[in-house]
Formats: structure tokens, sequence, C-alpha cells
């Protein structure tokens, strides 16, 4: 895969997730299991002394999200 093809991998594996979010969101009034969501966090830090960092990364998965990723890998192989 080169550089370019990653990057739209990327791009559509984010839109994927967050239609799949947007439409849980919408749909768990009817079907609340859609709304049930997990969060996933990473926080990696260091103090070297002369640098120091704090970065936090969060993902927040609900089935609906999980569909929207799995369709988007299914587009991805489509148009590739």
């Amino acid at each position: 895969m080169t550089g370019r093809e990653i990057l739209i991998l990327v791009a559509i594996l984010i839109t994927g997730a967050l239609f799949g979010s947007i439409l849980g969101t919408i749909l768990s009034p009817w079907m609340p299991f859609l709304g049930i969501s997990k969060t996933v966090s990473w926080n990696p830090s260091a103090d070297l002394d002369i640098l120091k960092y704090d970065l936090h990364f969060q993902v927040k998965l609900n089935l609906a999200s999980i569909g929207g990723l799995a369709l988007a890998v299914w587009i991805h192989r489509k148009i590739r």
C-alpha cells in the first residue's frame, strides 16, 4: 500500500465510525442497544528532564460505530 492508499483508508474508516456513531445516536430511542458505548483510552506520557509530554487519546465505540467501521472496510475493498 502506498501512502496515499493508507490516507484514503484512514479517512474512510473515520467517516464510517462517525456515520455509525451518529446513526446509533439517532436510533437509540428505538433500539437502546445501539447507544451503549465503551470508552477506550490511552495516555502516554514521559518526563525526560529536558522534554516532558502528556497525550490523551480516547475512542468511544458502540455497536453502530463498529458497524460503520465494517461498512467502511467493505466500501474500501470495493473501490480498490
